[in-house]
Formats: C-alpha cells, sequence, structure tokens
C-alpha cells in the first residue's frame, strides 16, 4: 500500500531504498517558495542507524509490512540472546544491539513479541511494564521525606532510582520506557 510523505506519523514503517525505516519525528516545514516538504527523523530497523532525511511532501513511499510474532526469551550467552517461537518451537538468536535497552526487562520465560520482516528478526518489545527484583540498595534512611529516592539495581542489571522504603529483596513494577519505577509488585 501507497503512502505519502504528508500523512508520515510517528512509528509507520515504510520502505526507503529497500529497507524498513520507522518515522521517529517528523515536521512539515513550508518555505516561502516552492512546495511543502517533511523533514524526518528516521531509523532503519534493519541496521538500527538513524537518519535525518528531507521529502518532497507528495513522495509516495510502500508501507514496510512489520510481522509481530509471539515468543519467549530463554536465555542469554556472552552478547548473544536466545528466544523461541511458541508455536514452532524455533530458536532465533538477536545480537546484544539488537536487543538494546530491553535486556534489563528480559527475565528467563518472560513474552515478548518478535519484529520481523521477510523472514528475518529486526527487534523485540517488551511489554509495558514489568516486574524486577531490587538485588541491592542502602538502607533506608530514617526519618527522610517520603519524596526523597535512593539508587537501586535491579536482577537485570538495570539502575535506577526507587523510594526510601525499597528494600533488598522485594518486588517492584518497572515502565519499560524510561526504565523508571512506578510502584510496588
Amino acid at each position: 500500500m501507497a503512502i505519502e510523505a504528508g500523512d508520515f506519523r510517528t512509528g509507520l514503517t515504510v520502505m526507503v531504498d529497500g529497507d524498513p525505516w520507522q518515522v521517529i519525528e517528523f515536521m512539515h516545514v513550508k518555505p516561502g517558495k516552492g512546495a511543502a516538504i517533511l523533514k524526518t527523523k528516521m531509523k532503519n530497523l534493519k541496521t538500527g542507524s538513524t537518519q535525518e532525511r528531507n521529502f518532497n511532501a507528495n513522495t509516495k513511499f510502500e508501507t514496510a509490512m512489520i510481522e509481530k510474532k509471539a515468543a519467549q526469551y530463554s536465555y542469554s550467552a556472552g552478547d548473544t540472546y536466545y528466544f523461541m517461537d511458541m508455536e514452532t518451537f524455533e530458536t532465533y538468536e538477536l545480537s546484544e544491539d539488537q536487543v538494546g535497552f530491553n535486556k534489563y526487562f528480559l527475565i528467563e520465560g518472560s513474552d515478548i513479541m518478535l519484529a520481523m520482516f521477510e523472514g528475518e528478526v529486526l527487534t523485540i518489545s517488551v511489554p509495558d511494564k514489568v516486574v524486577l527484583t531490587v538485588t541491592e540498595t542502602t538502607p533506608a534512611i530514617k526519618g527522610a521525606p517520603s519524596t526523597q529516592t535512593k539508587d537501586a539495581t535491579t536482577n537485570t542489571g538495570l539502575t535506577l532510582r526507587v523510594p526510601q522504603f525499597i528494600e533488598e529483596g522485594e518486588e517492584i513494577l518497572v515502565s519499560t520506557t524510561d526504565g523508571k519505577y512506578s510502584s510496588r509488585a
């Protein structure tokens, strides 16, 4: 299906130069003379690189058909992460670069979604919030205000700020979009 650059929206995936690209940001610019242009910031889903590109507002693109497939995180060995398709039991290997920041939200047996293009796994997506266990933090300071926070490390290696009342061994709910504390689990 063809789409015009003027109809771009954040998160849209289109084919540019034979590769799937995702629109991260866009802005319509109407210069004093001539046709409107679209300034975009796009991410190549195959290589992971980001570029700023300009397009004529009525340039046409084919939408990239990104297939989502449910899978389960199995384990990691070195810089390689292993996932299993729960329908076919096929195993997929992804590099640490492909997994990215999501590595802090992977616990063995957790459900994830694989983003695939033409049979090739591009990246993964994790749930919006995950339960992690605090493995390291300082004791609460007596008399400290309830709004004061402290550093904590989770079982996946994520370092974040948590309220004073959180202790080691507690399970907390963490937002996967920004890696911040949400609540106790």
